[in-house]
């Protein structure tokens, strides 16, 4: 198995907590709105790209290690290179909100969301 395939599912592992075997059908990492997920590689990160850094941003801890947030919900991609521009992560990414703990209401075309975390009140949007 090529080691780009192996990280990706073992990336997947980590972040939707399935089994590695269940993991290879789900290649997305997802992360919920105002939460973070650490993303821990064997080898240093030169570069990492995120595609709509409206909906994702991710920071470099140290030299292997990824703090990936989510912004919005919606969905981008996760690019990570190592230092000789080797992808060693490309993967979509979901982010979504806690459905534990929101509301959303539609009114026609318009959609607003509360977070209800103990009263229900508008969510924070930038």
């Amino acid at each position: 198995m090529p080691a780009q395939v192996m990280w990706s599912i073992i990336l997947v592992a980590l972040f939707t907590g399935f089994a590695p075997a269940r993991a290879a059908a789900d290649d997305n990492i997802r992360v919920e709105v105002d939460y973070a997920r650490v993303i821990k590689l064997d080898q240093p990160v030169s570069k990492v790209i995120i595609g709509n850094a409206d909906i994702a941003d991710a920071a470099v801890a140290d030299s292997k290690t990824i703090i990936l947030t989510g912004k919005s919900f919606g969905t981008t991609n996760i690019v990570i290179l190592d230092e000789q521009g080797q992808a060693l992560v490309d993967e979509r990414v979901l982010v979504s909100l806690e459905s534990y703990n929101t509301l959303q209401v539609y009114r026609q075309t318009e959609r607003e969301v509360l977070s209800c975390t103990p009263a229900c009140q508008p969510l924070i949007e930038e």
